[in-house]
């Protein structure tokens, strides 16, 4: 391979190229992003860079600009590809012609199109998008936060901590249940009431009300009015795939990819939030929304990409984490499925504890609430299954979740 393309200076593509450089490869690197900055970390922008605890040049991933000695195409939109030649169109005309390409896209957050356009209305996906938000992270105003995803909730604890009367509005009855499950989400949820956050669930909004160019306010069904003075968007993302329609890759909510990442064409492998790979032990495709996928997953990919016999690698573990309100909330696993909830440690009362995730007698799915070194322990045990899995040593079951749980829950 003569020239390797990466699509996308994100952290997934970032790695890729990071990979690709440490696996050998020794040609010519073209990296090729949609923004003008280089790759940065975008977990920290819903939470330390909304509380000026760093600032933008902190985020920045390259200790040293030119540890890959490769080509940099930024501020480029890639607008479509030619797979049977492995040609990449950018926006402004150019073409980049590769041996091996990696598609590191990403994904977008999505919008309201009833709310486009007004000025207070914001998302939260990209640096920029950061920067034009936490100036409006005013104490005493008041913000309404659409969606209860963990982008939502960490700008609401972020908020909160700012001083601003916080309102978050969810769809669903009970927040993270897809992620961590009725019964944890429903300590989440605690979470936010007891740090001054209002969660409204199970809501429908009817109607929007403007001036100015301003949201004002919002009516849910039923009739209540909420007051706004700052509106963020927080319900999920779609991937960045729209450029490769007609290109010969199969989409289907994501570039579809084995379980090493290649794709249906030689030659392309895709990494990150744009990437559906083939889980193996579910029997479907999957995307992985989260900071560490990005940055494993790559070295697979390359691998793949480099060596087309390479063996298959058991992926590690979904993981994500997320603080909110001084709590450092970590998942290991897939809960869908469970039949029963474990406290291993701690009081969910006082959002600090151990919860393991149990089908049949086989633990699934661990979450940890400021336990840190306890979850590291059953995030490798969940990643060794050939052996019987219990409790780490010296590890006490504190209580049946059932019993605490429903305490733990605000109305």
């Amino acid at each position: 391979m003569q020239t390797l393309a990466i699509v996308g200076a994100s952290l997934a593509g970032l790695s890729a190229a990071r990979a690709a450089r440490a696996q050998g490869f020794s040609g010519r690197l073209v990296m090729i992003g949609d923004e003008p900055h280089r790759p940065y970390d975008r977990p920290p922008l819903s939470k330390d860079f909304l509380l000026g605890t760093v600032t933008a040049e902190d985020l920045f991933l390259e200790a040293d600009a030119d540890e890959l000695d490769a080509e940099w195409v930024l501020g480029a939109e890639a607008v479509s590809l030619d797979a049977s030649s492995l040609t990449i169109r950018l926006k402004d005309g150019r073409t980049v012609q590769a041996d091996g390409i990696v598609i590191a896209t990403g994904a977008r957050a999505r919008q309201l199109p009833t709310l486009a356009g007004l000025s207070n209305v914001f998302t939260l996906r990209t640096l920029a998008d950061a920067q034009s938000l936490a100036p409006e992270l005013v104490p005493g105003s008041r913000l309404a936060v659409i969606g209860a995803g963990f982008i939502g909730a960490e700008v609401a604890s972020a908020a909160a901590s700012r001083g601003m009367e916080v309102t978050m509005i969810d769809t669903k009855p009970v927040p993270f249940a897809a992620q961590l499950g009725t019964e944890m989400g429903g300590v989440v949820a605690g979470l936010h009431a007891a740090n001054g956050v209002e969660l409204i669930s199970s809501a429908v909004i009817e109607d929007f009300y403007s001036g100015e160019g301003n949201v004002t306010g919002l009516r849910l069904a039923g009739g209540r009015y909420v007051a706004a003075d700052v509106v963020v968007v927080g319900i999920g993302a779609e991937p960045n795939t729209g450029w490769l329609e007609g290109s010969g890759l199969e989409l289907r909510g994501g570039v579809l990819c084995d379980a090493m990442g290649r794709t249906g064409v030689p030659g392309i492998a895709a990494v990150g939030d744009c990437a559906a790979w083939f889980d193996q032990v579910a029997g479907t495709h999957r995307r992985v929304e989260h900071w560490t996928g990005a940055l494993e997953r790559a070295a697979l990919a390359v691998e793949a990409l480099l060596d087309a016999d390479a063996a298959p690698k058991p992926a590690k573990p979904h993981y994500f984490w997320s603080d909110q309100h001084g709590v450092k909330l970590q998942f290991a696993g897939h809960c869908a499925g469970y039949d029963r909830l474990e406290i291993e440690v701690g009081d969910v009362l006082a959002h600090s504890c151990l919860a393991v995730y149990y089908r049949g007698d086989v633990p699934v799915a661990v979450l940890g609430m400021n336990q840190p070194r306890l979850f590291t322990k059953w995030r490798r045990l969940l990643a060794a299954p050939a052996r019987p899995l219990g409790a780490p040593s010296g590890q006490a079951a504190c209580a049946d979740a059932s019993a605490l749980v429903g305490a733990a829950v605000v109305s």
